[in-house]
């Protein structure tokens, strides 16, 4: 049984009473918010280790909730939006959300979907280390942790599994729809400016930090961690 303990927050209560008798019944310890002022104030005591955010809320709306928690936390979190354009669900990423679920939704999917995250997130039963090394960068995927000139810098999971998917393969190139199925898995529904934002996001943490490796673009096919060794 999951004992780890869960966010959410929407001010739809059959929503949130859905999604509750989904996720207690697997185990999981859920706490409930229906707008973004207490969102805020009960991560912060509740200390979850994901929360699933609406982004229509009242007093503040899930981007502004999303920007302050993480603030606080690498914490997951997963976007429940009515809207399907891409502009929404890249912002979510942009601001550090790992995922996203459209409304209307099946509660089994969203079950699946915090499954999956938790489990890329707890870094698996295997004694096996997963790391990678270059100079002044130290990717730890057992533990979710990226070092950077021997400081240790928050990074989303989803961020983190893609460059060390990347540096894992020095010097090979990716297409977005390669990285798409091998680090999002075969059942995300996105598309490949879901790639580009978390690499983005990635530079602003990793560029001019050595000049021995590169987060190369690789015009009009995709991406590669470049290694000049």
């Amino acid at each position: 049984m999951a004992n780890e303990r869960i966010l959410v927050v929407d001010d739809d209560a059959n929503i949130c009473e859905l999604l509750r008798l989904y996720l207690e019944k697997d185990g999981y310890t859920v706490s409930i918010t229906h707008d973004g002022e207490s969102a805020v104030k009960t991560f912060s005591e509740f200390q979850p280790d994901l929360m699933l955010l609406d982004i229509m809320l009242p007093k503040l709306d899930g981007w502004q909730v999303c920007r302050e928690v993480r603030k606080l936390s690498d914490k997951p979190i997963i976007m429940l939006t009515a809207k399907s354009e891409t502009f929404d669900k890249v912002l979510g990423l942009e601001l550090g959300a790992d995922d996203y679920v459209v409304k209307p939704f099946d509660a089994k999917e969203v079950l699946a979907r915090v499954k999956a995250v938790l489990r890329r997130t707890s870094g698996g039963s295997s004694s096996e280390i997963k790391q990678v090394e270059f100079d002044k960068l130290r990717i730890n995927l057992t533990n979710y942790e990226l070092w950077v000139d021997s400081k240790r810098v928050d990074t989303p999971p989803k961020e983190l599994e893609l460059i060390f998917h990347l540096a894992s393969n020095p010097n090979r190139v990716f297409t977005r729809d390669q990285l798409l199925d091998e680090v999002w898995g075969f059942d995300y529904y996105g598309d490949s400016r879901t790639v580009d934002v978390h690499v983005k996001r990635l530079r602003e943490k990793l560029e001019g930090v050595s000049d021995k490796w590169e987060l190369k673009t690789v015009w009009s096919v995709g991406y590669k961690f470049e290694t000049k060794e």
